[in-house]
């Protein structure tokens, strides 16, 4: 079995700065570290499809690697994935891009936000 919708919540909420809000609609949940959204979802969808930024030469790669990933949905297509969780990528795979877009999107907060997390 993979990571369903509250497991990806619980794994999020444990890093620091990290709130949930619904800013476009009742249904798109937005994970944010600070001012700043890391991770999109659905929580209507039954099929699970999250959308994390992500290096953009790593985007490349992973797109031709995994038919699970595609360019983000709705989100500039160069720093965004949505990835459909399913039996092709783990869930240490999906931590792992969890945490890369956690860190892309602390590291380009401005330093004062970024101290504030921190302390």
């Amino acid at each position: 079995m993979y990571m369903n919708l509250d497991e990806i919540r619980k794994f999020c909420s444990t890093k620091k700065g990290v709130s949930e809000k619904f800013p476009f609609d009742e249904d798109t949940l937005v994970i944010y570290v600070g001012s700043k959204m890391f991770l999109l979802t659905s929580i209507r969808n039954t099929i699970l499809k999250i959308s994390l930024k992500c290096d953009p030469i790593m985007s490349i790669d992973l797109r031709r690697d995994y038919k699970s990933i595609e360019p983000g949905y709705h989100l500039n297509k160069k720093h965004w994935n949505s990835i459909t969780l399913g039996e092709e990528i783990s869930d240490d795979q999906i931590k792992f891009f969890i945490n890369m877009s956690y860190n892309l999107v602390f590291n380009n907060l401005k330093k004062s936000e970024q101290i504030s997390i921190s302390a």
